[in-house]
């Protein structure tokens, strides 16, 4: 393999089975996962977004980097939380979802597992303020609680008397995993920007370096420019999923945090879903939009 896409072995049987009618497709499950951008501290170059690379242990995309995020808590949508910025309906004029409840529960889900896997948190005691320091014993008491499902994120906002500055985050891409992986997740992934004052728990050095990651589910993190990441994906030395790669290409051209945040709104959020064919003794996989991403498997071999 020439560049460092994740791509699962049994793909091609299952892509077979879903052909013949012999594989019937899971649903998906809601997801959220965000790109979170800093500055340089020496104002050369663009924004360095964190990642983090996923335990080889874990069932899917093992060992391939990505960014914070999850999936929805049901318990995310159970009730109003504490909200600032644009208000719920637009937001899911935005995420394309029919009610507020589900655009609550896809915000909520990108806020809760930034802070869960990173340690920032972008919410506020105010509508116009955000958090400057949540390190100490009692943060991370109430990360794990959250990690461990003990606390919900909106008993979480109540006891600390903060509210989700929803306008700190831009929505960026939806992608949804392919029916034929029994794993599904339809993502959303979101832009923001590291908050004055906050760090993350593993805020080591940039580069591919990194440090290990307070992630249960990742080993290491870093902060990285999109352009050494994109260009580690292209040598074949960081494994990642097509959609963490298309976004790290998009992300390039911007010069600051605040450039990206603000081209969010004018990205296209129509859902990315690959696609499998038959075509002259092969089987096409490819994600519509994504050309780089396509994929040509010999219909008599299993192996991609």
């Amino acid at each position: 393999m020439s560049n460092g896409q994740w791509y699962p072995p049994e793909w091609p049987d299952r892509i077979r089975a879903l052909a013949a009618g012999e594989l019937t497709a899971a649903t998906p499950r809601r997801a959220a996962t965000v790109m979170l951008l800093r500055d340089p501290a020496d104002t050369e170059g663009g924004p360095a977004v964190h990642m983090l690379r996923r335990r080889t242990s874990m069932a899917f995309a093992g060992g391939a980097y990505a960014y914070p995020g999850g999936g929805v808590d049901p318990r995310d949508d159970d009730r109003l939380v504490g909200w600032a910025g644009p208000a719920l309906e637009l937001w899911a004029e935005r995420l394309g979802v029919g009610t507020v409840t589900e655009a609550q529960a896809i915000v909520c889900a990108a806020v809760r597992e930034t802070y869960e896997e990173s340690g920032v948190l972008l919410a506020g005691p105010t509508a116009d303020t955000v958090v400057s320091d949540t390190t100490g014993a009692d943060w991370e008491a109430d990360r794990e609680a959250l990690v461990a499902r003990e606390l919900s994120f909106a008993e979480f906002l109540d006891r600390r008397g903060l509210v989700l500055r929803s306008d700190l985050l831009g929505a960026w891409a939806r992608w949804i995993t392919p029916e034929f992986e029994p794993r599904r997740y339809d993502t959303w992934f979101f832009v923001a920007a590291l908050p004055e004052g906050q760090r993350t728990l593993s805020h080591g050095p940039e580069g591919m370096g990194g440090t290990p990651s307070a992630s249960t589910e990742a080993d290491l993190a870093l902060w990285i420019s999109p352009a050494e990441a994109t260009d580690g994906y292209d040598r074949g030395e960081l494994l990642m999923m097509p959609p963490t790669v298309s976004t790290l290409r998009q992300l390039r051209p911007y010069g600051t945090a605040a450039e990206a945040l603000k081209a969010a709104s004018s990205q296209d959020l129509t859902p990315v879903l690959a696609q499998a064919r038959l075509e002259d003794g092969e089987l096409v996989l490819s994600w519509p939009g994504h050309d780089e991403f396509t994929k040509h498997i010999p219909t008599g071999d299993g192996s991609a």
